[in-house]
């Protein structure tokens, strides 16, 4: 929509306003599998307050000194593992569920994506979306469960971004969605459509969600709390009762403790205590991204095997398979109420 002309000086470039745009947030990927890329990745994910919450002057030296001098090169090999045509797998998923919920949500809606690290980034989507005539802006974490590691630091650098704009689009943000009934009801769908489609019948299906150190629970955090009654959620849609649930947390990093059980270290109990046949799945993630693909399918599988398992598998998350975008474009449209 152009503004109306009269009232403008003669020579006022046209402005377009009035439109209503989401932006869909997930967490990052490096722009390549090389460990130049990776590093550029970690040095801004791991700078960031809110993930790692020791002080710089403690921190910078370790993360400087050490971190980006060694981790790079291993991460660079894990990404190489499940890096695809289209490029990252989380950035190609992304892509692919904005461009179907600007399908779904019709001309009416201006939807883009972006990553809280790395490209493309929260403050240049925001701009384009604001460029384009979008005043009125849903931002979209796609974090089931808030944690201020994600759901935070998503806002935080969408205010930094406000914070350099003379005209600011009007904000709303999507709220956790940890126990939406769409949310569920989506993942129960789809997770027992792939347990059909399995050819052996798990004894155990592991509930992975991604850690973050104990102290944050303390701290007033509430993601554990979320990922627990997710999981107690799901187990009673699934609805499956020769079918063993338990919820565990995985990526572990650093010395400090973090949130348990361990789902590497349950994958090995699992398997030494005699559990021959054992799913997973990790229905924090919005879509499927190194933690699923490689730390979960590769390594665990290698895990879980390596300890006397015989059969494993690692379900897909929801990615932008129907029961995902259906869930999707109801959370969307319900908090876009009174905008469209």
């Amino acid at each position: 929509m152009t503004w109306q002309r009269q009232h403008l000086p003669s020579d006022h470039q046209p402005v377009k306003s009035g439109g209503i745009g989401v932006l869909l947030v997930n967490l990052g990927t490096p722009d390549a599998p090389e460990p130049p890329a990776v590093k550029r990745y970690l040095a801004e994910f791991l700078s960031d307050r809110r993930v790692v919450e020791i002080p710089p002057i403690a921190w910078q030296p370790i993360l400087r000194g050490i971190i980006l001098n060694t981790r790079p090169k291993k991460s660079a090999h894990a990404y190489q593992q499940v890096w695809t045509e289209a490029g990252s797998p989380l950035a190609a998923i992304t892509a692919d569920q904005a461009g179907k919920l600007q399908q779904r949500l019709g001309e009416g809606v201006r939807v883009a994506w972006a990553m809280r690290y790395g490209q493309p980034s929260i403050g240049e989507e925001l701009q384009r979306l604001m460029d384009a005539g979008c005043e009125r802006i849903l931002l979209a974490p796609l974090y089931p469960q808030y944690c201020a590691a994600t759901t935070a630091t998503v806002v935080d650098k969408a205010a930094d971004k406000l914070r350099t704009m003379r005209w600011q689009p009007t904000l709303r943000t999507l709220p956790p969605y940890h126990d939406e009934p769409a949310y569920i009801g989506a993942l129960a769908q789809d997770l027992r459509r792939q347990l059909d489609a399995l050819d052996f019948e798990p004894e155990v299906l592991l509930l992975s969600f991604h850690g973050m150190p104990e102290r944050t629970l303390h701290l007033g955090d509430p993601y554990h709390c979320h990922c627990q009654k997710t999981a107690r959620l799901l187990e009673a849609a699934i609805a499956r009762p020769n079918l063993r649930f338990r919820t565990t947390f995985q990526s572990r990093f650093g010395r400090a403790k973090w949130l348990e059980p361990a789902t590497d270290r349950v994958l090995e109990e699992e398997a030494k205590a005699g559990t021959k046949r054992l799913a997973i799945a990790a229905p924090g993630f919005a879509a499927d991204c190194l933690e699923t693909l490689e730390e979960l399918a590769i390594r665990g599988r290698e895990q879980f095997i390596g300890a006397g398992g015989e059969h494993f598998h690692t379900f897909d998350c929801l990615n932008a398979s129907a029961p995902g975008m259906e869930m999707l474009e109801t959370l969307v449209r319900r908090e876009l109420a009174g905008w469209i």
